[in-house]
């Protein structure tokens, strides 16, 4: 049996580029969806947060605002309820070593631009994970969490590496625009990676040996399966 760490943000709030406090949150499709991928096929996933804090979901996660029809909003609170005990109880960043899981996987929602993209940690964790070998995989705004991880000499852990993320057209189009604190894919390229964007909205999985990356909500099953793929090869 595989065993996944999932890693969520424990950010509620984020300061926008004009800044003003934005309420924010784990994206809830790209949790539940991933998390029902991952154990409908017998992996064993553990869930861990910044400090073990609970998460918060996003408001509009669930909600028509954020493009999220009433009748999957309500199958998707209904998952989240059935891993309620999972999510109040998070383990610990500083508590886990990425050798006791075989891969790493990070949902996304705007949260991690706030925390898990300057968290020690998890910087620590992805840094162990890749020069391992592991499965390191990231979902739309997750993929700031790579950001964290950091090469003794200051570079980037993942430079020179194809992935993909939430765009910055899609974050014109559907996110925060120009309030973003900082757009994911420009940032991400400024730090040396090779970034590879699907058409806005489009299920986009892009994968470079051991690094699995997902462009958007979209692309949470896709992403999910390619783990699974990679974990069973």
């Amino acid at each position: 049996m595989s065993k996944i760490l999932m890693v969520i943000s424990s950010a509620n709030s984020m300061q926008l580029a004009d800044g003003s406090t934005h309420p924010t949150g784990y994206w809830a499709e790209e949790v539940a969806a991933s998390h029902e991928v991952l154990t409908a096929a017998g992996a064993e996933v553990s869930i861990a947060t910044p400090g073990g804090v609970r998460p918060t979901v996003d408001a509009l996660s669930l909600d028509e605002r954020g493009g999220v029809a009433e009748a999957d909003a309500q199958r998707l609170r209904a998952y989240l309820d059935g891993i309620a005990d999972q999510l109040s109880a998070p383990l610990s960043l500083a508590e886990v070593r990425a050798g006791d899981y075989d891969a790493i996987y990070i949902p996304g929602g705007h949260a991690p631009m706030a925390d898990l993209a300057t968290d020690a940690d998890l910087g620590r964790l992805l840094d162990e994970a890749d020069a391992s070998g592991r499965t390191v995989a990231a979902l739309c705004h997750g993929v700031a969490a790579l950001l964290s991880a950091g090469r003794p000499d200051g570079g980037f852990t993942f430079a020179g590496r194809t992935l993909t993320s939430f765009t910055d057209e899609e974050e014109r189009q559907g996110g925060l625009g120009d309030n973003t604190p900082y757009y994911v894919e420009s940032r991400l390229r400024e730090r040396g990676a090779v970034v590879e964007a699907g058409p806005a909205w489009s299920n986009t999985v892009v994968q470079d040996g051991n690094l699995i990356t997902g462009q958007n909500p979209q692309s949470s099953k896709a992403t999910a399966e390619a783990v699974l793929k990679t974990l069973a090869d």
